[in-house]
């Protein structure tokens, strides 16, 4: 099993001295970087190069600049995502938004996680856990979401939560570590 095979499947792999999986982050920051120096007015181009870079998306979806990625193709948008600027999605692992997803400025998602062994931590390995957001979840601003977790439809994060844990649907979440604060009803 090569790295990259190993990275998709959660199990250990070499993040940092792995060739192809460095090409692989060199080109989807290099796209990312093309669409942050892209003019605002050029919506079309912004959408094409989006499309480029991610790994599925739907027909609306807005993400203000600058975004940072680290491989792109594991990422998925529903319908209706927005992102205000700032986006930052370490992508090792899966990332899947539904639909009429709403993100906060300097938000980011992280599902690469490095062992607490310090030895074999030095040695570039890591592992991956996936992300992934229900659909009508409202982002506050400088929300910072851990791999392996899972929020659920019609939820608010808010905002400078560090999300750890599991957070169900129809409900308002907040803190450090982010837990549920009350039910939404309706």
């Amino acid at each position: 099993m090569n790295e990259k095979e190993k990275m998709l499947n959660g199990l250990l792999y070499d993040a940092n001295y792995d060739k192809s999986l460095i090409e692989e982050r060199i080109s989807c920051k290099t796209l990312c970087h093309k669409y942050n120096m892209l003019s605002p007015e050029l919506t079309g181009d912004r959408q094409n190069l989006i499309k480029k870079i991610l790994g599925k998306t739907k027909e609306n979806y807005l993400l203000e600049p600058p975004i940072h990625f680290d491989y792109g193709y594991n990422i998925e948008i529903g319908e209706n995502f927005y992102s205000n600027h700032n986006l930052i999605i370490l992508d090792p692992a899966k990332v899947t938004f539904g639909d009429n997803v709403f993100i906060g400025p300097n938000c980011a998602f992280y599902t690469p996680e490095h062992p607490l062994d310090a030895e074999t931590r030095n040695k570039g390995l890591e592992y991956a856990y996936p992300i992934k957001v229900g659909s009508n979840v409202w982002f506050g601003g400088n929300v910072v979401v851990l791999g392996g977790v899972t929020i659920g439809d019609n939820t608010v994060i808010g905002a400078g939560s560090v999300v750890t844990k599991d957070i169900p649907s129809n409900v308002v979440a907040a803190g450090n570590p982010c837990k549920v604060i009350k039910q939404i009803e309706g």
